[in-house]
């Protein structure tokens, strides 16, 4: 098993391990790294969250918003109706809007216009 950087080890018939080799151990210190895009713990309170985000994107930002109430197909058209205003493109990933390009203090004004309580989150 010499020069293959993508295989581990897992069991061994040589005479210096009994069986099962066990994984390497995480350094210590470090809080293990989360899922990948999993982006933090948003809480459930009724308040909305603009947050800027640049994971998974090539160094683009996003805003992304968290803690929005209604169904599916309300988030659905209210992303469209936001992009629209913005005059720029966005997604849904589950409950979260991504709206391209950092217009928080515009999404803020737009959802305060709403009815919606809202919160600046993040740098």
């Amino acid at each position: 098993m010499a020069g293959n950087d993508n295989s581990r080890l897992v069991y061994s018939t040589d005479g210096t391990s009994a069986g099962r080799i066990r994984p390497p151990e995480p350094p210590k210190g470090r809080a293990p790294q989360a899922a990948k895009g999993a982006g933090p713990a948003i809480p459930d309170d009724g308040i909305v969250r603009l947050f800027r985000d640049r994971t998974g994107r090539g160094g683009k930002t996003a805003t992304a918003i968290t803690g929005l109430p209604g169904s599916d197909a309300e988030l659905d058209a209210l992303l469209k109706k936001l992009k629209q205003q913005m005059g720029t493109g966005g997604s849904r990933e589950g409950r979260t809007l991504l709206v391209q390009g950092d217009h928080r203090e515009r999404l803020a004004a737009a959802l305060e216009a709403m009815g919606l309580k809202v919160k600046l989150a993040g740098g």
